[in-house]
């Protein structure tokens, strides 16, 4: 019975020592959904070295909308995503996000309190601020005339002279919000008239329109295929480092003001990783590093003191707080009645006009061919099935 005990004892342990060795082996995957060009990589690399049992898989979008989209849609399993303020509101709105263990993120305490408490998330319960920033018009000064820029003002946007050759953004948000601001309204209008004035403004402006983009602005402009767009500033920052001839202002007649911020989503099986993953991204020599890559103005006081004067002293990335005040405006999440209101003006605008001739977008294109794929598929299946019926029933005779 002793030896049988003992035996029993040395089982037990053998196992228990196997399941700590799974335990510690067991390699989890992180899922990471940011903006396009929005980390330094190294950084990355750095957190999977300090944490070896955890990898991260990290995926990009171009906006909000679309990355909301892909949440939604349950396309992809998400454990981290990076929205701006009015997104963050949303998907807080919906109970999508996970309310955050602040023991786990000790570095909290370096982001600036400027940037905490704000309306998106007034308990700071849901999101920890990434980056910041305003957003700008960008022009290339080796084909437009200084001129013309002199106002720093939204109307370069609607300059006939340089049709062909300017940018909007493909998000419903922004260019929407730059109609509004053109026009004088808040760009969280509640009127469904100004949304419509706004709307007709942008219609009219589509004819000189090269294209609606997110990212592609970095190849069009470094290029010199486009020459004027708005975009965001840190963006607009790393673009001037490619092609010395690109400047931007903050227009005059006021911009958004967005603040990204790094949220856990409520379907999480790795909330205490993604934890550790957004303290990581708060020491401020990791801030540091980040801001420097990607250009935009950090909240994290530490990793501010860590940065170039050069840098933080650039009024265009870090306006000072009374400029701010005075000439931005923040996204809000828009009333459901608006946002539908916003998507429908927002189709109509892109929609292919059989009056106009507009060609389709690229988008327009795929969504046709795959329909004609699809029916061809379904005539090509209905013919083969008919055809072998028919063989059976020849050879059963």
């Amino acid at each position: 019975m002793k030896r049988f005990m003992s035996l029993l004892i040395t089982v037990c342990i053998l196992l228990g020592s196997l399941s700590v060795v799974a335990f510690a082996e067991e390699q989890i995957v992180l899922n990471v959904y940011n903006w396009g060009e929005y980390i330094e990589q190294e950084t990355i690399t750095m957190f999977e070295e300090k944490y070896p049992n955890i990898d991260v898989n990290y995926t990009t979008f171009d906006s909000n909308e679309s990355m909301y989209s892909k949440i939604v849609s349950g396309a992809a399993s998400y454990d981290i995503v990076i929205p701006s303020e009015y997104m963050v509101s949303k998907l807080i709105q919906e109970d999508m996000l996970a309310e955050l263990d602040f023991s786990n993120i000790p570095n909290y305490k370096h982001i600036g309190e400027a940037y905490k408490n704000l309306a998106s998330d007034p308990e700071n319960k849901y999101s920890v601020p990434y980056f910041w920033g305003t957003v700008v018009v960008i022009y290339n000064s080796a084909f437009v005339s200084q001129e013309d820029v002199k106002d720093e003002s939204l109307e370069l946007l609607w300059n006939e002279k340089y049709a062909g050759k300017i940018l909007m953004f493909d998000n419903p948000r922004d260019s929407f919000g730059i109609s509004l601001t053109r026009l004088g309204y808040s760009m969280n209008s509640g009127n469904d008239k100004e949304w419509q004035e706004a709307a007709k403004e942008l219609s009219e402006q589509k004819p000189i329109v090269q294209a609606y983009v997110m990212d592609a602005i970095f190849d069009k402009m470094e290029a010199g295929e486009a020459w004027i767009a708005p975009y965001y500033a840190g963006d607009a920052l790393v673009i001037q480092e490619t092609n010395p001839d690109i400047q931007f202002y903050i227009p005059k007649e006021g911009t958004n003001l967005f603040v990204d911020s790094m949220c856990i989503l409520k379907t999480t099986e790795h909330k205490k990783e993604a934890e550790l993953f957004i303290n990581f991204m708060c020491e401020p020599e990791i801030g540091a590093m980040n801001a420097d890559t990607v250009g935009y103005a950090t909240p994290n006081t530490g990793a501010q003191k860590l940065l170039d004067p050069e840098i933080t002293g650039n009024e265009l990335i870090y306006p000072d707080e009374e400029y701010l005040k005075k000439n931005t405006e923040v996204f809000i999440n828009l009333p459901q009645k608006t946002q539908m209101l916003q998507s429908t003006l927002w189709t109509d605008l892109k929609i292919i006009s059989a009056e106009d001739g507009t060609e389709a977008s690229a988008i327009d294109w795929i969504d046709a061919f795959c329909i004609i794929v699809i029916v061809a598929g379904g005539i090509s299946a209905l013919y083969f099935f008919i055809r072998n019926t028919k063989r059976k029933k020849l050879w059963k005779q």
